[in-house]
């Protein structure tokens, strides 16, 4: 009832741009917060951004500077704008959305995961 699809990855050069987009629908009455986490090979997943309904943000500190969350939750969206990315910055990308659905109750949805390799 509830589904959140990512898209946007791929293969960049170190010093390169991208943008990930995350587009939930189904069942939501509102959107409490979207954030991006990501899992590197070996690594435990992480969270790397989140944006709420207040516009508050918070990033991860190895990304602050580099990464910026925009939402546009009337879209049910919200996009990972990537610059000066590194190789450190290889994993996937999963999307997490935190929504009241539409039968009144505040859950969790995740993506499938999009993969970002940085690499020359």
């Amino acid at each position: 009832q509830v589904q959140v699809v990512e898209t946007g990855g791929g293969l960049v050069q170190p010093g390169g741009s991208l943008r990930l987009s995350c587009a939930s629908s189904g069942s939501i009455s509102s959107i409490n917060a979207m954030g991006w986490y990501r899992q590197a090979p070996g690594k435990q997943r992480e969270l790397v951004a989140v944006i709420d309904s207040g516009g508050s943000s918070a990033y991860v500190d190895s990304v602050k500077g580099r990464f910026t969350i925009l939402r546009d939750f009337p879209k049910n969206m919200v996009y990972l704008q990537k610059t000066s990315l590194k190789p450190e910055d290889t994993a996937v990308y999963y999307c997490n959305a935190r929504v009241i659905t539409g039968w009144g109750v505040a859950e969790s949805y995740w993506g499938q995961g999009t993969q970002v390799t940085v690499s020359s």
